[in-house]
């Protein structure tokens, strides 16, 4: 069983992930950190040396190699991984998906302290950041809506999301 976190960049899927992986003794894995890990590339060299695309596929490849592991983990996604290479409908087959709606306005105030730079489809939007992860919450919100689970709040203290992930199906131990 698998559990993985959707979202936009700064909803909290990494902090979460690695609370949920605590309280249920699984391991964590950032989607992320195994590109990087597989790439031997830091993902904005990635995208300077071979673009978004050539990322996104590298992306596909680590996301089903991933599913395909045995044992449970929690995995927290790129914030555009269900949107590309039908990565909604693998997540949704391999794993139990949880996304984690948070509003642009709070991305944008989290994301300003300096986590909006070493992203880079965000590195580039300066003063326009809000307007620019609105638009990409608008244009992402189909994939992550297909999600099995949808929680919308600011903060996701676990004590409120493991009722909600229980209620929906989510008895951690058991087969999804």
């Amino acid at each position: 069983m698998h559990l993985s976190l959707l979202g936009m960049p700064g909803s909290g899927k990494t902090t979460l992930g690695r609370a949920l992986a605590q309280h249920f003794n699984w391991r964590f894995l950032d989607l992320d950190a195994e590109i990087v890990a597989r790439a031997g590339q830091a993902i904005p060299v990635i995208f300077a040396e071979h673009g978004e695309a050539y990322f996104r596929q590298l992306e596909a490849e680590a996301l089903r190699a991933v599913v395909a592991r045995p044992g449970p983990l929690v995995l927290a996604t790129g914030g555009g991984t269900p949107c590309f290479h039908d990565n909604i409908n693998v997540l949704n087959a391999n794993t139990f998906t949880l996304w984690l709606d948070v509003p642009a306005a709070v991305l944008a105030r989290r994301l300003e302290r300096g986590g909006a730079a070493r992203r880079p489809l965000l590195a580039a939007a300066g003063p326009q950041l809000a307007a620019s992860l609105a638009e990409t919450l608008a244009a992402r919100q189909r994939f992550y809506s297909q999600a099995r689970l949808r929680f919308a709040e600011t903060r996701v203290p676990l004590a409120a999301l493991l009722p909600a992930l229980a209620q929906a199906g989510f008895p951690a131990g058991a087969p999804v």
